[in-house]
């Protein structure tokens, strides 16, 4: 029995950049159900078509991608619409707060067509889109920044076991479920079996709000 097709929005102001990722999708088999060119048309869009992924631009008019991203994860359960952030620059200070905002990871605008094909997949399939790396060089960025230390979760991690601290310590560090593998001694599945017992237990979306989590926390710092 073959699996309905993969659905996406693509929102962004840029008519070209739409069209763009819109091809590079369906020549996939990815089904393009909307796009929007402003937050408020894709709000729109996401609740009238219910897609699996959106790819979310930052800055538009109206209403800017990370307003957005909120409205629409808040419609939401755990098996809802996943969001991709896209930005120009890899480090754009808007980052760290779509993250935060819910979303499973962000590609620069320049991404290949292979990766964005890969990228839309994985996060439809409930992986975090970033590597762990990536995740780490942007909370490395901005975990001082003034606003994120006032949003800080302060979340409790007291209900996680000796290995689950272990396992979210060193995922915030930036490696990887194989390397985590390799560092613990454990088997893929096994690793991946505890990634997410930590995200049930500490109610979070996917690996990226965790590495966030971890620096918030102080559970490892900047640096450190």
């Amino acid at each position: 029995m073959n699996r309905p097709p993969l659905r996406a929005v693509i929102a962004d102001d840029q008519a070209l950049v739409r069209t763009g990722f819109g091809m590079i999708l369906a020549a996939d088999g990815i089904e393009v159900t909307a796009e929007a060119a402003d937050g408020a048309d894709a709000v729109a869009a996401v609740r009238r078509t219910r897609p699996d992924v959106v790819l979310m631009d930052i800055r538009m008019p109206q209403m800017d991608g990370i307003e957005a991203t909120r409205r629409i994860l808040a419609d939401g359960g755990p098996g809802g619409t996943r969001v991709i952030i896209l930005t120009t620059y890899d480090l754009d200070h808007y980052v760290y707060a779509a993250i935060t905002s819910g979303a499973s990871g962000f590609l620069l605008k320049d991404v290949s067509p292979e990766h964005l094909v890969a990228a839309v997949r994985m996060v439809q399939s409930g992986d975090a889109l970033l590597a762990p790396a990536i995740t780490r060089r942007l909370i490395e960025r901005f975990a001082e920044r003034d606003e994120v230390k006032a949003a800080s979760l302060h979340r409790d991690l007291s209900g996680l076991t000796p290995r689950e601290l272990e396992v979210l310590r060193l995922l915030a560090t930036g490696l990887s479920n194989a390397e985590l593998a390799d560092r613990l001694f454990l088997s893929p599945t096994t690793v991946k079996t505890h990634i997410g017992r930590i995200l049930s237990k500490l109610d979070l979306r996917d690996r990226v709000q965790a590495v966030v989590l971890a620096y918030e926390t102080g559970l490892i710092v900047p640096g450190g």
